[in-house]
């Protein structure tokens, strides 16, 4: 008989209990499988997608996007198991954003369907249990648990996902001086493990950040206080109830991340990535990424939309794979091919909104955020603008080759992993109802001693805005060396994992933990968004997509059921 342990139950290791699962007939034959599921919080929904969240929290992706089973898209080499998506497990339409706590139900259901499927040769155990340590034994791991209990298995996998994180010295920083002089501060982190009770009504609210998490903390701060919508002659108004802030918001970017589409692609697009070498100098890459997003709208504009361009795809396309991207050529051959200058891609104006805009006063800027708002609402409901799509299909398969690129993950975060449309219209609400302020791009937080205030300014408009609260609008970068599980944060301290760009590596394809040595250890493994070759894994996998998350929780599914032939793992080779 044999033992696993999954340290995380949320998507990941639902996932990946499932594999197992599905795989044991064939790889296992008459052995006896144990398989330990540790988490302190739901099973199958894990800490971020827990019940006890607020409903006015939404999935950010559409119901009908967000699936845990396999599908014929996916490329493993155990058997797929088809199971319905959020969408057809609610019997909602595929366009419908989810409350969390309903797919909170959903990821619980996964992970129950997987153990009732199980054969009998497979036991799943689940322990609503914190693991603390993780020590060597002769042939074997020993997983200690927050209630006392131990566990002794042949192998461990970390599948924690986001991990917590210790405050960051500028963090530190700004709660310190939060304690001086009696502000508020809110640290980065998911809004549901925020208190954002702290932060007082009717007064400026400095927050640094524009993406998801800001839009999850402006719900709470809006609608969360009583305040409602309505609309009006078919345009969105926010009542309030006097008991929110007054929330300046700015970014590097300036603007919030591009709203997610309503509508689909009516045939795939090319097979990507055609120009882009991992290995090459960022300049080159970046110049390969932005070629490979063009071929993909372009494919789009001209198959879909043939009447908006001068010539077909068959001579458009040999012509524009020899050109070099921006050059003289591009330009001249996107020019005379695509007559209407709004058809055109023009990815350093929409990566880069505001650069080099000045306006006179926050109001002026405001106004403009309106107009901008407005059109990326419009555009991202109107299937004309398809091509804006193939592009994000785009940059979803190269995601799977860039995974850890810092530079590529914030512009896949911007145009691909944007609120529901609906809450960037309510946003533009909240700015002409003066709730919502933007600040513009570059804006910096600075703090005055001497005040007691934090000032923000920014390049966009002059002067400067003063308030006593600060919100860190985002989600914590990872960082294994300050990471708050203890289970990590021991085997750090000890030697036994170590930190690649702040992720926990793993020696690929195997997915062994790696130590400070750069030794892979034969029996601990690891998984997930937070460890080395993981970021492409982060967010829902799609049906029909061929998720990553599939490939990489399949593959170690049968790794392990591979090596536990008998009562211990043999040694790795």
């Amino acid at each position: 008989m044999g033992a696993v342990a999954i340290v995380g139950a949320g998507p990941t290791g639902t996932s990946l209990v499932e594999r197992i699962c599905a795989n044991a007939s064939e790889l296992l034959g008459g052995q006896v499988l144990d398989v330990h599921v540790v988490d302190p919080y739901p099973h199958g929904a894990g800490r971020v997608w827990r019940a006890d969240q607020p409903e006015l929290l939404w999935a950010n992706s559409m119901a009908g996007d967000i699936t845990v089973f396999t599908d014929p898209s996916v490329r493993c080499e155990g058997p797929v198991r088809p199971g319905p998506s959020l969408a057809e497990w609610l019997g909602c339409e595929p366009g419908f954003f989810a409350p969390r706590p309903a797919l909170s139900r959903y990821l619980s259901f996964a992970l129950e369907r997987a153990v009732r499927a199980a054969p009998r040769t497979v036991r799943v155990h689940l322990h609503r249990d914190t693991a603390v340590g993780l020590a060597d034994l002769r042939g074997g791991q020993r997983v200690e648990l927050s209630g006392g209990r131990a566990l002794e298995v042949d192998a461990v996998v970390l599948a924690q996902g986001h991990h917590g994180v210790l405050p960051s010295p500028q963090e530190d920083a700004e709660a310190a001086f939060a304690d001086r002089h009696g502000l508020a501060y809110l640290p980065a982190g998911y809004a549901a493990d925020l208190d954002p009770g702290v932060i007082p009504a009717g007064e400026p609210v400095l927050a640094r950040g524009a993406g998801l998490a800001f839009v999850d903390l402006m719900v709470l701060l809006t609608s969360g206080r009583g305040g409602r919508f309505a609309r009006h002659d078919g345009e969105l108004h926010y009542v309030a109830s006097g008991a929110e802030p007054r929330l300046y918001v700015g970014s590097r970017r300036g603007v919030p991340y591009h709203a997610k589409t309503g509508y689909r692609l009516a045939a795939p697009p090319p097979g990507l990535p055609r120009f882009v070498t991992p290995d090459a100098p960022p300049g080159d890459l970046r110049r390969a990424v932005a070629k490979e997003l063009a071929y993909a709208y372009y494919f789009e504009l001209f198959t879909a939309h043939p009447s908006r361009t001068r010539i077909g795809w068959d001579q458009f396309e040999p012509a524009f794979a020899r050109a070099e991207w921006g050059g003289k050529e591009m330009r001249a051959l996107v020019t005379r091919s695509v007559p209407r200058f709004a058809d055109r891609l023009h990815l350093e104006r929409l990566e880069r909104p505001l650069h080099g805009m000045r306006f006179g006063d926050l109001a002026g800027l405001g106004r403009w955020m309106s107009g901008y708002l407005a059109a990326d609402l419009e555009r991202r409901a109107d299937p004309a603008h398809s091509a804006d799509l193939a592009m994000i299909h785009g940059l979803s398969a190269l995601r799977g080759v860039l995974p850890e690129d810092p530079w590529f993950q914030g512009l896949y975060n911007y145009f691909a992993s944007g609120p529901p449309a609906p809450r960037l219209e309510e946003l533009r609400a909240l700015a002409r109802a003066g709730v919502a302020t933007f600040l513009g791009a570059g804006t910096r937080v600075v703090r005055d001693d001497r005040a007691g205030v934090w000032r923000a300014v920014s390049a966009t408009v002059p002067g400067a805005v003063e308030a006593r609260a600060l919100v860190e609008a985002r989600l914590p970068d990872p960082a294994v060396a300050r990471s708050t599980d203890p289970l990590v944060a021991g085997l750090y301290v000890r030697g036994e994992c170590r930190e690649s760009g702040g992720l926990l590596d793993v020696h690929l394809p195997s997915r062994r933990l790696v130590n400070r040595a750069g030794a892979a250890h034969p029996r601990r493994f690891a998984l997930g968004p937070w460890t080395v070759g993981g970021p492409g894994t982060a967010g829902f996998a799609r049906p029909g997509a061929d998720a990553p998350l599939f490939r990489q929780t399949d593959a170690l599914a049968r790794t392990l059921l591979g090596q536990t032939a008998g009562a211990r793992l043999r040694p790795a080779a």
